[in-house]
C-alpha cells in the first residue's frame, strides 16, 4: 500500500496482456484499478450530466467525443482518495492534456509487445460460444481440432480475432497511441517494458516499481 496518492496509467495494445499485468500490479501494490469503461457506466447509472450526455452518443452508436469523456473521467477521479491505476483513458493527446491538467499523472506504464506476437496470440484463439470456453491452437488446443471438449460442438473465431480485424485494430491503436506516448515521454513519466509474454514483462516492471514506490511510502 502507498501512503501518498499515486496516479498511474497503463497502456498497451489489444491482446498484449494488459489485463493480466494490471491485476498483478493491483495485487502487489494495492492500487485501485480504474477501467474507463467502468467509470463511464458508473456516471451513466448515476444519471449525471456527463453520464447522460455520454449515453446519448452511445445509444446513437457513436463514440463519446473528447469533451464529454474528459468531463466524465475527471468527475470520477475527483472522488478518489486512494492511489489508482487508470486503464483505457486517455486515448488521444487532447484527453491526455486534460487529464494532466486536472489529475497530473506520476507514472505511465507502457507494455511494448511485438505486434507479430499479438497477432499470433489472437488469431490462434477459438471459443465455444454457448459456454464461453476459450481454446488456443498452440497453448490450449481442443482434444479434437475445431470442436469443444465438453459438448463436441464446433468452435468459432470471434470477429475481433480474425486476421484482418486484428491487423486493423493494431494499426489503429498505433496511430492513436503513438502521439500519447510521445506526450508522456516528453513529460518524463513514461516507462516502457518490452517482451512477448506477461511472465517475462512483469518481473522487469516489478523490479522498477519496487524502487519507484519507495517515494510513495
Amino acid at each position: 500500500m502507498t501512503s501518498k496518492v499515486l496516479r498511474t496509467l497503463i497502456l498497451g495494445a489489444p491482446g498484449c496482456g494488459k489485463g493480466t499485468i494490471a491485476s498483478r500490479i493491483v495485487r502487489d501494490y494495492g492500487l485501485l484499478h480504474l477501467s474507463s469503461g467502468d467509470l463511464l457506466r458508473a456516471q451513466i447509472a448515476a444519471g449525471t450530466k456527463a453520464g447522460n450526455e455520454a449515453k446519448n452518443y452511445i445509444d446513437a452508436g457513436n463514440l463519446v467525443p473528447d469533451g464529454p469523456m474528459i468531463d466524465l473521467i475527471v468527475a470520477e477521479l475527483k472522488k478518489l482518495q486512494k492511489s489508482w491505476l487508470l486503464d483505457g483513458f486517455p486515448r488521444t493527446v487532447v484527453q491526455a492534456e486534460a487529464l494532466q491538467k486536472h489529475h497530473a499523472l506520476d507514472l505511465v506504464l507502457n507494455l511494448d509487445v511485438p505486434f507479430a506476437t499479438i497477432r499470433e496470440r489472437l488469431e490462434m484463439r477459438w471459443i465455444h460460444a454457448p459456454s464461453g470456453r476459450v481454446y488456443h491452437t498452440e497453448w490450449n488446443p481442443p482434444k479434437k481440432p475445431g470442436l469443444d471438449d465438453v459438448t463436441g460442438e464446433p468452435l468459432i473465431q470471434r470477429d475481433d480475432d480474425k486476421p484482418e480485424t486484428v491487423t486493423a485494430r493494431l494499426q489503429n491503436y498505433e496511430r492513436l497511441t503513438s502521439p500519447v506516448l510521445e506526450f508522456y515521454g516528453k513529460l518524463g513519466i513514461l516507462q516502457s517494458f518490452h517482451g512477448a509474454e506477461s511472465n517475462v514483462i512483469y518481473p522487469k516492471m516489478q523490479e522498477f516499481l519496487n524502487e519507484f514506490m519507495k517515494k510513495y511510502t
